[in-house]
């Protein structure tokens, strides 16, 4: 679990060092990072069911609860503080829904990421382009 979550956030990391070279290489590590997330969370939910421990519903109560905790919290002093006192089915059900509501942005930035290639095209693109100009001016 813990090599899942860190791979996802420093396939972040790293892609946000390579957006402003590399379109390809962005999309890429946007794409691990999110198979990395989506790893952690089989992780968790795979340890609820081992245990017969309940997973959440997405509407249910305690998830609707939780959301509005982790929207108004982005520390992880409150979290640390908030799981020594919560049972473990719960620290998993909360570890889950932090899982979700990390995953929504890489989706949406791989759909961004997606239409930006498909209308611009990618950097060999950009590159032949830019040759091309090059060429243009100087003959």
């Amino acid at each position: 679990m813990i090599q899942a979550a860190r791979s996802g956030k420093q396939n972040i990391a790293e892609r946000s060092a390579a957006s402003s070279i590399w379109r390809e290489t962005e999309l890429k590590l946007t794409n691990v990072a999110k198979a990395s997330l989506q790893e952690l969370l089989i992780d968790y939910e795979d340890y609820l069911r081992a245990r017969n421990l309940e997973q959440w519903s997405v509407n249910s109560t305690k998830a609707i609860q939780t959301r509005m905790a982790c929207r108004n919290h982005n520390d992880s002093d409150y979290f640390r503080k908030a799981i020594t006192v919560r049972p473990d089915e719960t620290i998993a059900d909360i570890a889950i829904t932090l899982i979700h509501q990390t995953d929504s942005p890489p989706r949406k930035l791989i759909d961004h990421l997606k239409t930006k290639f498909l209308t611009h095209g990618g950097i060999k693109e950009e590159m032949y382009s830019a040759r091309k100009e090059w060429r243009r001016q100087n003959q």
